[in-house]
């Protein structure tokens, strides 16, 4: 898997997490799976490792312990984590500068948008 691919999920799951509170189950996890090629079990564990601490750890070590995801998979997580860091920091910037109706509207459009795409997938 690419760096660039890796941290641009992590910038754009922390941008959508620092606009509308969203990040692992929605952006991370979804992305993984469809353009990483990972299994869904796997991509949950390696979402976990990128929002470790303090949220996923206990999540992240089980799933480990179970052999699902491996030491590469951290790794990719917490490159991840890289990304996910600036990306919360700029999505916060964006959200704090557009009207509240602006920004639930987009989240809704964002929501929308993902369920038909999961949906027809």
């Amino acid at each position: 898997m690419q760096l660039i691919g890796l941290l641009s999920l992590g910038f754009v799951a922390g941008l959508l997490s620092g606009l509308f509170g969203v990040g692992g189950g929605l952006v991370i996890v979804p992305a993984l799976v469809l353009f990483f090629g990972m299994t869904q079990q796997s991509a949950s564990g390696t979402s976990l490792v990128a929002l470790l601490l303090p949220v996923g750890l206990l999540g992240v070590v089980e799933y480990y312990r179970s052999g699902i995801i491996s030491m590469e998979k951290i790794s990719i997580g917490l490159i991840i984590a890289v990304g996910l860091f600036a990306g919360a920091y700029f999505g916060a910037i964006i959200a704090t500068h557009i009207s509240n109706d602006l920004l639930r509207k987009a989240f809704a459009a964002f929501m929308g948008i993902v369920a038909i795409y999961l949906w027809f997938k």
